[in-house]
């Protein structure tokens, strides 16, 4: 091992000019905030798109920051430049955004920053890093490592072939106790290195932790010499992660639980900096059943489009039920929840960490339609007509045009089974407006195909006695009447019980005017369908239908 003298001329050598670790803990204050009050951060790389998972691990984070009068905190770690994608920052910031989980603090749109606790991108923290190493240098807990891949893919096939734990410690690390000597030489000749934590773990010693979701877990002390700085001076996660939360003052860590098995070194780390930790939580991945085999698995970023969270955006999913449902599968309790408060804000509902499945949530999309059609029935049709319309603006031009040049008339077909008893339970997302809209404009339904009715004589009669002033109740007797003439029998009762002496049963004279006027066996209340389309338009469709 180096000498004290050896290792602060090595630290200078590889970072000249850096600040002293204590001036950036001196320009990150404490923050003043309530007793118990929660400071979460949400900490995504922009390297793909946003996955449903970042949100839901969001929505948890900001609902722990929120309830508790904290701060939720977005941070970018941005160190891996080879992956990242054409504007992936702004992706992570508008869909936090449009999920309602602005953050109070961080990147915001356009690249505007918020809070005392920047910056908010990791590589814009890049001298913070180093100065940090550096301590870690002077300190003997870091070293640089010289070794090319070539040499740790020799490494590696050593210690498969000895049948030893993969990866670089104690005897396989060969820079750990290099003499400075050859340090120099190595940087003289020019060669690439990344700068390694000299772990004083023992492999053997167990540790128990505690998380607040997986409870008291018990692991080996680390005793890796990881990678703590890459060749190209960026940190990897697992060095940057506690020097950004401790400055930040981070009190709770939501993340995924592949993170999980990184604990023992990240526990090193607070240890050699003598940082308490903040709290815990790792989130088990969203899942899903696989429809080929039947089982569970992970939502897959590669096979589910439904992973994707812009996904929800572009169908018009409303996010009001794109949160219910996340909400639901986190905690449990969250149903009965809203059984006794059905028209309290969920900001009201307290979020409680010891609920969430260890295992991991099933995201049944069945299920979570099924939220979303329950939230819209329960919208006015001029809230379902503005939703409509902002999100037909950038999705669907057709029927953003339909939209603005019908407002009136489209508000009407939004307004049946909307009310007076009849819930409307057909529309999950903004999508499907444009099979609502089917049966309502000339241009869509003529490509509807035209239906086969085999007893013309049935509307011929009916339209001898429409009248679009009838009530409900005067329409259905209508109906009623011209089943009697053709002999169908208007009591279920009597049908079933005599069902040779019938032609059939008035509903299906009844769908027989339906398939005239919509050219569709399933429709929303029809009486209310023909008072939308008007009194010319209802004739007009049952002349063609006879013609």
């Amino acid at each position: 091992m180096l000498t004290e003298i050896e290792r602060e001329e090595l630290a200078e050598l590889l970072f000249p000019n850096v600040k002293d670790p204590k001036e950036y803990i001196k320009q990150y204050p404490e923050r003043k905030l309530p007793q118990g009050a929660e400071v979460t951060r949400f900490a995504p790389s922009p390297t793909g798109f946003v996955h449903l998972g970042g949100i839901y691990a969001s929505l948890i984070s900001k609902k722990l920051a929120d309830q508790t009068k904290g701060i939720f905190v977005l941070r970018i770690e941005d160190t891996d430049k080879t992956r990242e994608i054409e504007n992936g920052v702004e992706q992570i910031v508008r869909s936090l955004i449009k999920y309602g989980l602005t953050p109070q603090e961080g990147i915001l749109p356009n690249s505007e920053i918020q809070g005392e606790y920047g910056p908010y991108m990791q590589s814009q923290r890049l001298d913070i890093y180093k100065s940090f190493a550096k301590r870690l240098v002077l300190e003997g807990n870091a070293y640089p490592c010289f070794m090319s891949p070539e040499d740790l893919e020799a490494l590696r096939k050593d210690q498969e072939k000895l049948g030893n734990r993969i990866g670089y410690y104690g005897k396989y690390a060969k820079w750990r106790d290099a003499s400075m000597e050859d340090i120099k030489k190595a940087l003289e000749e020019g060669k690439d290195f990344v700068i390694r934590l000299r772990s004083n773990g023992d492999f053997k010693k167990k540790f128990n932790f505690k998380d607040l979701i997986k409870g008291s877990v018990t692991f080996p002390e680390n005793d890796f010499d990881s990678v703590l700085l890459k060749s190209d001076g960026y940190p990897v996660y697992h060095f940057a992660h506690p020097i950004d939360d401790v400055l930040m003052g981070t009190t709770l860590v939501t993340r995924g639980d592949e993170w999980l098995s990184s604990v023992p070194l990240h526990k090193e780390l607070f240890d050699i900096f003598g940082w308490e930790m903040p709290q815990y939580a790792h989130i088990s991945p969203l899942m899903k059943v696989d429809e080929e085999t039947g089982n569970k698995r992970k939502l897959s970023k590669r096979k589910d489009p439904e992973a994707n969270a812009s996904f929800y955006i572009e169908k018009g999913y409303p996010i009001q039920g794109i949160m219910e449902y996340l909400l639901n599968i986190a905690n449990s309790n969250f149903y009965d929840w809203r059984l006794q408060n059905p028209e309290k804000d969920i900001n009201d509902f307290t979020f409680k960490l010891e609920k969430i499945n260890k295992s991991g949530a099933l995201f049944d999309f069945v299920k979570f339609e099924n939220v979303c059609k329950d939230i819209l029935s329960k919208y006015s049709a001029e809230e379902i007509y503005t939703l409509a319309l902002e999100w037909s603006r950038e999705f669907n031009e057709d029927i953003f045009k339909k939209l603005t040049e019908n407002k009136e008339y489209c508000i009407s077909i939004f307004n049946i089974e909307r009310g007076e008893g009849k819930i409307r339970k057909d529309i999950a997302k903004m999508e499907d407006i444009r099979e609502q809209f089917e049966i309502f404009f000339e241009d869509t339904f003529k490509e509807l195909t035209k239906p086969d009715i085999k007893d013309l004589d049935i509307l011929k009669r009916y339209l001898e006695v429409f009248d679009i002033k009838d009530s409900s109740q005067e329409w259905f007797e209508k109906i009623k009447k011209v089943a009697e003439e053709f002999n169908y029998a208007t009591d279920r009762r009597d049908f079933e019980e005599n069902p040779k002496d019938y032609k059939g049963k008035v509903g299906d004279v009844a769908m027989i005017i339906r398939l005239a006027v919509t050219k569709k066996t399933k429709t929303p209340d029809l009486y209310q369908i023909m008072q939308v389309l008007g009194e010319d338009e209802v004739k007009k469709r049952i002349s063609d239908c006879i013609g």
